[in-house]
């Protein structure tokens, strides 16, 4: 079974993504994970942004793998390391790369062979538009804002809300403007705003729906 979660950032498809896949006894896959860690591996490598083709053969020759809630890059638990803004802003600029996005594909495709939850901006468009269940899960931007700042202080970031806000403000703008892979509604997702309501009333909505109630 496949259980994809589009939606912008910080709408809380992480949290929830996980409290299913604990649910479903499956797999649970961060996308967005899986590109900050390439855009970690160039920052470590020094390899320009703009360079697609060194990053393409980056993607291809790095092993991603993840470990309960922990990420590695190869060997390496780059778990905190991959949830700075510069890693995030690295993120953003390289993922619009089609050829980077078709590598990341086929991975998440052949990570998810036993059944996942996967959440992303383009699993229930592009990496998997046959989902079991396809879920869009929003929030307005300022109080995914709040929630980013809260998070990000609680790990002692030198962060703003106003930086937060705007980087978000950005990231969205970016991820509904891709040539390819771009966040989108689509008429059989099935639309959540989260905005007013709490990660168990998220999960017990979802829940409802893959358990056919």
């Amino acid at each position: 079974m496949i259980v994809a979660i589009d939606g912008p950032g910080s709408s809380g498809k992480g949290t929830v993504a996980r409290i299913i896949a604990k649910k479903c006894n499956l797999t649970y896959i961060d996308t967005g994970a899986m590109y900050r860690a390439i855009a970690y591996a160039t920052i470590l490598e020094n390899i320009p942004y703009e360079d697609g083709d060194k990053i393409v053969e980056l993607a291809k020759t790095r092993k991603i793998s993840f470990n309960g809630d922990n990420v590695y890059l190869d060997d390496l638990d780059v778990t905190k390391e991959i949830r700075t803004q510069e890693v995030t802003r690295a993120s953003s600029l390289i993922s619009k790369d089609p050829r980077l996005r078709e590598v990341m594909v086929d991975l998440q495709r052949e990570m998810s062979k036993k059944g996942a939850v996967m959440e992303g901006r383009d699993i229930t468009t592009v990496v998997f538009p046959n989902a079991d269940f396809k879920f869009y899960l929003d929030a307005s931007l300022e109080v995914r804002a709040k929630r980013r700042y809260k998070e990000d202080i609680a790990k002692n970031m030198p962060v703003t809300y106003e930086e937060i806000y705007e980087a978000i403000k950005t990231r969205d703008y970016n991820d509904t403007h891709r040539e390819f892979g771009a966040l989108m509604r689509t008429e059989d997702q099935v639309y959540i705003d989260s905005t007013e309501l709490t990660i168990d009333e998220v999960v017990d909505a979802m829940m409802k729906i893959i358990e056919g109630e």
